[in-house]
């Protein structure tokens, strides 16, 4: 529980969870103040079950919800009356508790200074210099509206801390190491995302594939801990969730994808219980490991929804290395195994798929195309299916599950895809080589949440971000990008514990390998593949692609082409020699 202390009467804290309303009620606490809408992210947890532990532990429960970027004089006003009439010490959270300091900062301008209410954020831990203006506009009546005046400026502002944020600010910092960076971030932990398959396949520990964000944040880089709320690439600013707007020169936008629960209705409510699990989090990854060492008989279903998602091979790993578990424990003949895909092929690029044929074979897997889950009831034990003829007529299927393993629907993030950057489909529009966007030179983007048709994996980031960082430099000098990204993009297909078939591919499904066949031929499985998973791949993760070391990564940069004046004069110099 990360509590922020603004005054004896008020802290404040990231999201809390139903586990941390008992710790605030033995802190003392007796109100708590939720600022957060519902629904605004999809790794926010369940209001209803914070509510209920606080009616449980005699906290009073006041739900504020505050739009991020958009504090009004309304929500004011009613912080503070809730501030007058509650019993103290009162605890307040949002997503970041950035949303809850500037209320209360902006509740109390009435009264006091805001040199003093800005060190006591700062204090805090919260950095509120760019709501001055609006602090000294209230604390003298002039303006009901809030400023909207630029804050800080950055060479190089980028929304998102993920992989594909953190690469690229390791790129360009090797390329430049005073170049003025800034990340915008909220979360306070990065995760090694492609080890969730291994946890949940019971090759790995959980706590393996977490660090704390500070530690892979760069020194050199600004980081804001908040989140972004809304682009204004006109005014080339981002508009964070306290109000605050960043200038850039160049933006770089990766945020990520979402993945949406909410989706597939019934999923949300028995995630972590009745059977059903996904390696798509990492609070559940453990859990289908142990589902798969408790599942001795009956059917275990495995899911993939309509691309695009992140790591397409995903579903296909989980349910190999749970076949291969039951196999050793000569379990598996009692057990009905079904890959229910919204696809209408195993995998995307047609050279894999007789190797990986071979393993569904091996393991009596029925294969189920066109069937796409469309609901789950968690104690019933029943999922619900949209199936589709070769004719495009569709039914609907009840299936019965012992075990369930899902991979959610995935989208853009609502604040990218209501943004002036997305395309039609809601993602990020971008050149499919130089990643420009397609419409403002002096946007970047990279990672999950682009529109390039490359398979959506960490090993496409980080040919990704040298890329990116060599165009942007280029920008940087009033230049045109000339790197380009070929659309590469790996998936280490685990077939079974010890080996793997390694898909790498690019553009058009063309096959882009890393290494000569004799070493090793991603069309088979190979136990040299697994160690590269296992051993090689997050020691790079960590210690090179977040630091900017390119190894095997060095962008392709395509050379100049003269002008017809520039060519011209090259034929003059060549006839006078």
């Amino acid at each position: 529980m990360d509590l922020h202390q603004l005054t004896p009467f008020l802290s404040v804290s990231p999201q809390i969870t139903a586990a941390d309303v008992g710790l605030a009620a033995a802190k003392g606490f007796k109100s708590i103040i939720c600022n957060r809408p519902e629904n605004e992210s999809e790794d926010q947890p369940d209001m209803a079950e914070i509510r209920s532990a606080a009616e449980r532990h005699g906290l009073a429960w006041h739900y504020q919800p505050v739009i991020s970027g958009q504090i009004t004089d309304a929500d004011i006003s009613r912080f503070r009356e809730l501030m007058e009439s509650l019993q103290g010490p009162v605890l307040a959270f949002c997503r970041t508790g950035t949303r809850c300091c500037t209320l209360w900062a902006l509740s109390e301008a009435h009264h006091l200074d805001a040199d003093a209410i800005l060190n006591a954020a700062q204090n805090a831990g919260y950095d509120l210099s760019a709501q001055r203006e609006r602090l000294q506009t209230m604390a003298t009546h002039e303006s009901e509206n809030p400023v909207r005046a630029t804050g800080r400026r950055h060479e190089v502002l980028i929304v998102g801390g993920g992989a594909a944020g953190q690469s690229v600010a390791g790129s360009l910092l090797q390329r430049n190491p005073d170049l003025d960076i800034a990340i915008i971030e909220p979360r306070q932990e990065h995760y090694y995302q492609p080890g969730w398959t291994l946890v949940g396949g019971g090759v790995f520990e959980r706590r393996e594939t977490v660090r704390n964000m500070s530690d892979v944040m760069p020194q050199q880089v600004k980081w804001y801990q908040a989140a972004a709320h809304a682009f204004e690439p006109e005014q080339r600013q981002v508009v964070l969730e306290d109000g605050e707007r960043l200038g850039y020169s160049i933006l770089v936008v990766a945020p990520g994808l979402a993945l949406d629960w909410e989706a597939i209705p019934g999923l949300k409510d028995t995630l972590g219980q009745n059977g059903v699990t996904s390696n798509y989090l990492f609070d559940l990854a453990p859990y289908t490991w142990e589902l798969v060492q408790s599942t001795r008989k009956g059917k275990a279903l495995f899911t993939q929804p309509p691309m695009p998602i992140k790591c397409a091979g995903a579903p296909q790993k989980a349910m190999y290395l749970a076949c291969d578990h039951w196999s050793r424990q000569s379990r598996l003949q009692d057990l009905q195994v079904e890959f229910c895909t919204a696809g209408a092929a195993l995998f995307g690029v047609a050279d894999y798929v007789p190797a990986l044929m071979q393993y569904v074979e091996k393991y009596g897997i029925q294969l189920n195309f066109q069937h796409n889950l469309v609901s789950v009831d968690g104690s019933g034990k029943t999922a619900v299916f949209n199936v589709t003829d070769p004719e495009g007529n569709t039914t609907q299927i009840e299936k019965a599950f012992d075990m369930i393993h899902v991979c959610p629907p995935q989208r853009a993030p609502k604040f990218i895809s209501e943004s002036p950057l997305a395309d039609a489909a809601g993602w990020i529009e971008l050149n499919p080589e130089t990643l420009q966007h397609s419409r403002y030179g002096d946007i970047f983007g990279l990672g999950d949440a682009g529109n390039t048709p490359n398979a959506k994996t960490a090993a496409a980031v980080r040919k990704q971000a040298p890329v990116v960082a060599e165009n942007i430099l280029r920008a940087l000098k009033g230049e045109a990008p000339r790197a380009v990204y070929d659309g590469y993009g790996s998936c280490p297909l685990t077939v079974e514990r010890g080996k793997i078939v390694l898909a790498e591919f690019g553009y058009g499904g063309k096959l882009l390998p890393s290494f000569p066949e004799w070493l090793v031929d991603g069309k088979q499985p190979s136990r040299f593949s697994w160690m590269l998973k296992e051993k090689m791949l997050p020691w790079i993760y960590w210690n090179a692609m977040l630091k900017g070391h390119e190894w095997m990564a060095k962008p392709e940069v395509l050379r100049h082409r003269p002008t017809e004046q520039e060519a011209q004069e090259a034929c003059n110099f060549a006839d006078k020699k």
